[in-house]
């Protein structure tokens, strides 16, 4: 693969993605879509993401020479577990041969919807006392 795949869909970006890198891929989106019911795909920033209750939970994707996943910034926070992958701030690279866990992917996708769901209102309760 001499440049980054594109696509407007996500099939039309895993059609462009060599054989190995595709078939991890479908692997990890299977799995980030059964941690997040009621997900689904789009493209984002020219990659596959995963939408959940109108924002981007996790994007994903395939280079040259490795798969990665872009949990956003839990890498830091699960670095004991993501410790036999290669990583960056927001970024776990993985080979097609040796792919992330079901059981991590689960955790880190269950972990982004906590910190992006929207936070809950709570009314508001009045300290003023009738006189």
């Amino acid at each position: 693969m001499k440049s980054r795949p594109q696509g407007r869909t996500v099939a039309e970006y895993l059609a462009a993605v060599p054989a190995k890198q595709r078939a991890a891929l479908r692997r990890l989106r299977k799995y980030i879509l059964a941690a997040a019911p009621g997900a689904e795909d789009c493209i984002s920033y020219r990659m596959p993401a995963v939408r959940y209750r109108g924002k981007v939970l996790v994007w994903y994707g395939a280079s040259a020479s490795h798969c990665a996943f872009y949990p956003g910034g839990l890498v830091k926070e699960f670095a004991a577990e993501l410790a036999k992958f290669s990583t960056s701030k927001g970024t776990v690279r993985f080979q097609p041969e040796a792919p992330l866990p079901a059981a991590l992917i689960r955790k880190l996708v269950k972990a982004r919807i906590t910190r992006t769901a929207p936070a809950k209102k709570t009314a508001r309760v009045s300290s003023r006392t009738g006189s």
